[in-house]
């Protein structure tokens, strides 16, 4: 692929919503954790990735990244959202002809839809990959938005720039695209998606 943007990959969430002692990034799932598969995807496209995250988690994914694709935020700039953690990201690419935005909860994304909407992004300034209908994740952003994504903050994420810019939508035949890791329930009903021949109880 000739066009090549960035994944970012924001990975700094509290989990407020996940009761367990781990982080819900940590948890295991389909032989890695949450956070590790859904890198793993994102590393199959060839694309360059860029994580963001915690201190407590960038021991996990220093396996699978160069140091230089780790922006560890500190706890205080964790906590200011989303929009934060996206803005650090694209200001640590700064280079790229543009940035596709995959939160570390949602390893069922596969690396087609990835390259689907890297596809898309280049017929217009928005693209996001959409599934039946309804529009998930990856959520792609061309390099004219830098200065607009940079400055990104809250929990709101990257919303107002979709509703702001064309946008074009790559259809996928990925119910991953649209699934996310909020609550242990959530958790639960991914690992019988992703591994039904062997069961969430042998995780």
């Amino acid at each position: 692929m000739r066009f090549r943007p960035t994944i970012v990959v924001p990975a700094a969430g509290q989990g407020s919503r996940f009761h367990d002692s781990r982080h819900k990034l940590e948890q295991p799932f389909d032989g890695s954790t949450v956070l590790g598969t859904t890198l793993q995807h994102a590393i199959e496209t060839g694309l360059p990735v860029v994580v963001v995250t915690i201190a407590a988690l960038a021991a996990q994914v220093a396996p699978q990244l160069a140091l230089r694709d780790i922006v560890v935020l500190d706890e205080a700039d964790a906590r200011r959202g989303m929009g934060h953690s996206i803005a650090a990201g694209v200001a640590a690419r700064s280079g790229a002809v543009g940035w596709l935005v995959l939160p570390g909860d949602m390893p069922l994304v596969r690396a087609s839809s990835l390259l689907a909407v890297a596809a898309a992004l280049e017929q217009q300034p928005v693209a996001y990959a959409q599934h039946r209908g309804r529009r998930g994740h990856p959520v792609g952003f061309a390099a004219e938005l830098f200065s607009e994504l940079v400055l990104l903050s809250g929990d709101e994420g990257a919303r107002r720039l979709i509703a702001r810019y064309p946008a074009q939508a790559a259809e996928v035949d990925d119910p991953g695209v649209l699934v996310d890791v909020d609550t242990e329930a959530d958790l639960d009903a991914l690992r019988r998606v992703a591994m039904p021949e062997r069961g969430a109880d042998r995780l």
